[in-house]
């Protein structure tokens, strides 16, 4: 029996390979739209972040997310509360 390929992607802010899975994708189109995409489907342009609020925090105060989209900070300030809303809720225990 054939194990099934795990898809892999690089984290923007760390540079580390994970499970796709167990990243949150950020997405830009066409237009210049900034979104987190939830289901990993969404068209435009994608890049991944881990769920670490350390490193989500850290890219905050560095503007990792504003380089790497050529964005501004005001653009993408509802970008980092998404993601850090995500962690947050990914911690939680489901009763």
């Amino acid at each position: 029996m054939m194990t099934k390929k795990v898809p892999m992607r690089k984290c923007i802010l760390t540079k580390s390979q994970h499970d796709k899975r167990s990243l949150i994708r950020i997405v830009k189109t066409k237009e210049g739209e900034l979104f987190v995409d939830s289901t990993g489907k969404k068209n435009g342009r994608g890049a991944y972040v881990v769920k670490d609020l350390e490193v989500v925090n850290e890219a905050r105060q560095k503007q990792k997310l504003e380089q790497f989209f050529n964005s501004s900070v005001e653009a993408l300030n509802p970008i980092y509360d998404e993601v850090i809303r995500l962690i947050y809720r990914e911690d939680i225990p489901m009763k």
